[in-house]
């Protein structure tokens, strides 16, 4: 008489229940292979000529060595609405037999009706005859849908989430949160270890489900289980055997998945190339991914370390997906997920910015700081540049995380958001903002000159007029710019290469300034011949400069972000938008020319002439100070990169 027969003669039937769950997770197993193998079946009668479903990895999980089970698909054929399967009622059986073992446990006290279900499938299995389904039967036993009538798989499911319950209600017995059973001694600090890296980061998830943990011995195989969160294709086993680790992973997420895995190679993880699968009742009949990560161990400290390392990273799965989203307005998609990779590592995680309001939070710092620096539609990444709007939003992360945590008012935090966010910009403004600013006047002037050609404002008096007077504001502005960072140079020295900079730009204020001054002039009656080969030329001259100076505000732009961790793209689209520059002054001295033509063959008037000649020429000119411009932002940005110019 072995033990388990010497508890069940003294009545003590409780303790035979972690065994009994034990078994029951296991017929767990093989039921989901067997429900996996009749949809092969079926899809292999459909599409007889499609390769078949690989599932080395299932019979593996579930420890099932039999040729017969893994040959029975490829015999499926259909004869209407029958699917014919030629050793169908020995695994009628077995699905009789390891839904019998799932009951087992909850047998006493267990839910009447979930029991009743158990006995209703387990005589409908018995009364099956032949070797053959309709697809009414194979329905009911694969269908994941609930709200329709009961299916096998459905109860499966069902019986799975009473045997959790009742594994974690089994056993008073701890280890640092973990509900474990029929642990071996050795067992025991390596499941604390596990739990030690959980614990480290638990809080971080705050009041969301999840991380609940369950341990137990199966033969010689230490098992963990983590609940990681309410999705049932989510979900983390973690085997130990000797020194090796070995984890299955599933997951709705690709990108999701994807992060994991990078998450676990950095302790070490070789993992297999991931399957796409589609489960009946899982993800809603989607897809899918399932991986296995393995860990090679020296010895027991570096396999408690990776244990630690394991479950110190679960947290930051929970809502991953959702918080990847919600940065996207923000940053690029890349960005955002080296973001979250980057959270998890200083260990602040995203739970927190999420609760705090995620998004609105960041809206309501960049609303806060008004439209001098932010206007509706910005991106941060396009004001601040990527890499400083990166650690901003991480610095967000973190600050929301721990006020979160230490339940402060939302309101605080976003107090505390909106000062961070005015930190960061006021360190970029240290040195490119009257720059930028300047280069904005300039720009204004530019777009203006190009719209009123394209309105006719050349024969305009009054509009001209207006014209003229606000490029003569701008230029007023652009200069005040250049005073103050010359006041700046005289305090401190490193102003003095960025003055330089700005007053080569006000040239370029200068000179459009004077080409709308100008056309006031023309309007006031000197545009005689104005019409036809001169209205063209002109339209592309101010065209030119137009793009010209889009391009010189792109570089600017970049320029804020360059340093030596800046990458090589970043690098590319700054000397591209220079050497646009460098095209458009070529293209403005050509069409200077041709201005020059038209003018000669179309106007007769002298002050017509003179007036419009001198207009191209302060155009053309515009396009030249800003070529010097450009090659003096070339050589600023190539020294913070730290190459010669």
């Amino acid at each position: 008489m072995d033990k388990m027969d010497v508890v069940e003669s003294l009545g003590q039937m409780q303790l035979l229940r972690p065994a009994w769950i034990k078994a029951a997770l296991a017929a767990n197993d093989r039921l989901k292979l067997y429900l996996t193998l009749l949809q092969a079946a079926e899809a292999h009668a459909e599409r007889p000529d499609a390769p078949p479903l690989e599932l080395a990895r299932e019979f593996a999980a579930a420890q099932v060595a039999a040729a017969w089970l893994n040959e029975l698909p490829a015999g499926a054929c259909r004869e209407g609405r029958r699917l014919h399967l030629p050793g169908f009622l020995r695994l009628a059986a077995l699905l009789h037999d390891d839904l019998r073992v799932m009951a087992r446990p909850l047998a006493d006290g267990g839910d009447p009706l979930l029991l009743g279900r158990v006995e209703s499938w387990c005589g409908w299995l018995d009364a099956l005859t032949d070797d053959s389904l309709d697809a009414d039967q194979l329905r009911a036993l694969t269908s994941g849908r609930r709200g329709d009538e009961d299916s096998f798989h459905l109860l499966v499911m069902d019986l799975h989430k009473a045997l959790n319950h009742l594994a974690a209600e089994l056993t008073d017995e701890r280890i640092d949160g973990a509900h474990v059973w029929q642990l071996d001694e050795a067992d025991r600090p390596r499941v604390a270890a596990f739990m030690r890296g959980l614990n480290r980061t638990r809080a971080l998830k705050l009041d969301h489900p999840g991380l609940d943990t369950a341990a137990t011995r199966d033969g010689g195989r230490l098992l963990l289980q983590n609940d990681i969160g309410t999705n049932d294709a989510h979900v983390l086993v973690i085997q130990v055997e000797a020194l090796a680790v070995s984890l299955t992973y599933s997951d709705l997420h690709a990108r999701r998945f994807a992060f994991f895995q990078t998450m676990l190679a950095e302790l070490g993880a070789a993992w297999s190339a991931p399957d796409t699968r589609v489960s009946a009742g899982l993800n809603a009949g989607e897809a899918y991914q399932v991986g296995t990560a393995t860990f090679a161990c020296a010895d027991e400290q570096a396999l408690q370390q990776v244990l630690e390392g394991i479950g110190a990273r679960i947290v930051f799965l929970i809502d991953w997906n959702r918080a990847r989203k919600r940065l996207l307005p923000f940053v690029s998609k890349a960005a955002a997920v080296a973001i979250l990779g980057e959270a998890a590592r200083r260990e602040v995680g995203h739970m927190g910015w999420l609760a705090a309001g995620g998004e609105q939070l960041i809206y309501g710092a960049m609303q806060g700081l008004g439209e001098d620096c932010f206007h509706i539609g910005d991106r941060l990444d396009q004001v601040m540049g990527a890499a400083q709007a990166e650690e901003f939003l991480l610095e967000v992360l973190a600050l929301a995380s721990q006020g979160m945590r230490q339940r402060q008012a939302l309101p605080l935090i976003a107090d505390e958001t909106r000062l961070l966010l005015v930190r960061h910009m006021r360190r970029r403004r240290d040195e490119f903002d009257l720059l930028t600013g300047h280069a904005a006047y300039c720009h204004a002037i530019a777009e203006a000159l190009r719209d009123a050609l394209a309105h006719g404002w050349q024969s305009d008096r009054k509009a001209a007029a207006r014209l003229a007077e606000r490029a003569k504001q701008w230029e007023r502005q652009a200069d005040l710019l250049v005073m103050h960072s010359r006041t700046r140079a005289e305090r401190h020295p490193r102003w003095e290469p960025f003055t330089r900079l700005i007053e080569g730009a006000d040239d370029v204020a200068d000179a459009l300034e004077e080409a709308a001054f100008l056309l006031s002039l023309i309007a006031d009656d000197h545009h005689h011949g104005w019409q036809g080969a001169v209205q063209r030329v002109m339209q592309q001259l101010a065209d030119a400069v137009l793009e010209a100076m889009q391009d010189h505000v792109k570089a600017l732009a970049i320029a804020c972000t360059l340093g030596e961790e800046s990458s090589g793209e970043d690098h590319d689209e700054f000397v591209a938008a220079l050497w646009r520059v460098v095209n458009a002054e070529r293209q403005c001295d050509n069409l200077l020319r041709e201005a020059r033509r038209a003018l000669a063959g179309n106007v007769g008037d002298a002050a017509t002439l003179v007036l419009a000649t001198d207009f191209a020429e302060a155009l053309e000119r515009a396009s030249d100070k800003l070529l010097a411009t450009g090659y003096g932002l070339r050589k600023l940005a190539f020294s913070r990169v730290g190459v010669g110019s």
